[in-house]
């Protein structure tokens, strides 16, 4: 086997001292730019691959960026895309700016407090937080210890952090607008937890289109999976049997809640019209197809990305969500 290429080597090849080799592959602006090139031919040349925690003392830089959810894994890997997509969004980015990505799970007491050492101990240059509660502390913490931190999604606990959102509560006025435009006039709605901020958010949005038509709400809560959807429209339906339409604050809930409808006998749209939101895979193939709201979760990741990199300014922004109708809201 050949011998790993070493610093020496590579001093030696360009003809300058060790010294001098180092700086240059550190990054330092202090050489001259024919020796830098010497240096980087040389590099090339031999294949050399820099000593990263050396290559961190010299330049404080990590160059890598942890992406963190504190979330239990068996949500963070459920059939819910949104978190596939912000990593996808995210790690294109990253790529292109020649970051590694650190993916990091924090959904125990004991992983928690070891991605708030990791990241307090130089390990990262900046943490993106993808948190679905914004009451989580970790991003505030991180910022006090003087960690780079933007949040996924709108925090509570820290108003002044930076973070990418989506407009959960637009996106929710547009759908239930759409089931009064099409005569729905019952119109019941399958909450999202209300210790989330998507969940709170949505609601309110529900809440604002029906006020605006003097339309009284009619409220079950959901845990954002099929099951709780189920359970959620069975109950609706028992507390009031002459609803027209349920708008779902997500669309595994939406796919349960037309499980419920299904049992119960009643057709969807005549009976019943049903709006999702978050434009996952299953709705387009739901029976029948399920009117939604789509969210750009790879546009949020790609956001996030460039904001902890400082390639855009690091202030709130909230990205558009945009209705999409399917065969699940036809006219009554």
């Amino acid at each position: 086997m050949r011998a790993r290429p070493t610093l020496e080597k590579v001093a030696a090849r360009a003809g300058v001292s060790r010294a001098t080799a180092s700086r240059v592959i550190n990054g330092s602006t202090r050489v001259a730019p024919q020796i830098r090139e010497a240096v980087n031919r040389a590099v090339d040349e031999l294949g050399y691959v820099p000593n990263q925690a050396a290559r961190s003392l010299v330049t404080q830089r990590a160059d890598s960026i942890a992406l963190v959810f504190p979330e239990p894994s068996t949500r963070v890997f459920s059939d819910d895309p949104t978190f596939g997509g912000i990593i996808r969004g995210v790690s294109m980015e990253f790529e292109e700016a020649d970051k590694q990505l650190v993916l990091m799970l924090a959904g125990t007491e004991g992983s928690y407090r070891r991605v708030e050492r990791y990241a307090t101990n130089g390990h990262v240059d900046g943490v993106i937080v993808a948190s679905m509660h914004g009451s989580d502390p970790l991003p505030a913490i991180l910022a006090r210890r003087g960690v780079p931190v933007v949040c996924s999604g709108r925090p509570t606990m820290a108003g002044e952090l930076p973070y990418v959102d989506m407009d959960n509560v637009g996106g929710a006025e547009r759908a239930v607008r759409h089931l009064l435009e099409r005569g729905r006039r019952r119109i019941a709605a399958i909450a999202g937890p209300q210790d989330m901020v998507a969940g709170i958010d949505r609601l309110t949005g529900y809440r604002n289109a029906l006020r605006d038509s003097d339309r009284r709400s009619i409220v079950a809560v959901g845990d954002f999976t099929r099951e709780s959807g189920t359970a959620a429209m069975r109950h609706l339906l028992a507390d009031d049997p002459e609803l027209d339409a349920v708008f779902a604050a997500n669309d595994l809930m939406a796919l349960g809640a037309l499980r419920a409808l299904r049992d119960a006998g009643r057709s969807v749209p005549g009976d019943v019209a049903v709006v999702g939101f978050d434009d996952i895979p299953a709705a387009s193939y739901a029976e029948p197809p399920l009117t939604t709201v789509r969210q750009p979760t790879e546009e949020m990741g790609r956001r996030l990305a460039r904001m902890v990199l400082g390639l855009e300014e690091r202030g709130p922004v909230v990205l558009p969500t945009e209705l999409v109708v399917r065969e699940s809201t036809r006219a009554a």
